[in-house]
C-alpha cells in the first residue's frame, strides 16, 4: 500500500481483498482459540490414567487424574484432573490442567477441598500444587480457562501460573 502511495498508483484491489481476508482469518482464530476455549481439545485418545480415582470423605466428589503426552521423543506430559459428582447424574468437570512434574499426588483436605501436589522438588519455580475448592475454583497454568467466555460461569475462581 506505501508503494503504490508514493507511486501514485492505484493499490490492486484483489489484493487488498486477500490482505483483509487474511487479517480477519487470523483474527477469528486468535478470538476463538483465547476467548471460546473448553477443555474438549484435550486428546483422549492418546491419554494415559494416572492417580486415582480419589474420593471425598463422603463420596459427593471422585477425583481422577490423566496423562496426556505432547511433543514427541523430545516433549513433555501435561496432566489434568477432572471431577465426578457422584451425586448429580455423574457430572464430570475439569478442574485442574499443567504440565505434570516429578511429583504428583490428590488428597481430600475436606468435602469440598482438593489438595493437588505437582511439583519437582530440584527447581523450586516448577511448584504447580494448589488447593481446589470443588464448584468454585479451577487452575489452567496457561491461564485459557480463565480467559474462557464459555467457562465463566462454571467457576467463581480462576487460578493461573
Amino acid at each position: 500500500m506505501i508503494i503504490s502511495f508514493i507511486k501514485k498508483k492505484p493499490f490492486p484491489k484483489k489484493m487488498l481483498i486477500a490482505t483483509l481476508s487474511g487479517i480477519v482469518l487470523v483474527s477469528s482464530i486468535y478470538v476463538s482459540e483465547t476467548y471460546f476455549f473448553t477443555f474438549s481439545e484435550i486428546d483422549r485418545e492418546f491419554t494415559q490414567k494416572g492417580p486415582g480415582p480419589v474420593t471425598s470423605p463422603t463420596e459427593k466428589f471422585t477425583a481422577n487424574a490423566y496423562y496426556e503426552l505432547y511433543g514427541g521423543a523430545a516433549g513433555g506430559v501435561n496432566v489434568w484432573v477432572e471431577i465426578t459428582y457422584n451425586n448429580d447424574n455423574n457430572k464430570v468437570r475439569t478442574v485442574y490442567y499443567a504440565d505434570a512434574k516429578d511429583h504428583f499426588s490428590m488428597e481430600w483436605l475436606d468435602e469440598d477441598t482438593l489438595y493437588i501436589l505437582n511439583d519437582n522438588p530440584d527447581f523450586p519455580n516448577s511448584d504447580r500444587s494448589i488447593k481446589l475448592e470443588i464448584g468454585k475454583e479451577i487452575y489452567h497454568e496457561n491461564g485459557q480457562a480463565c480467559k474462557s467466555l464459555l467457562m465463566k460461569d462454571k467457576y467463581e475462581t480462576c487460578y493461573q501460573n
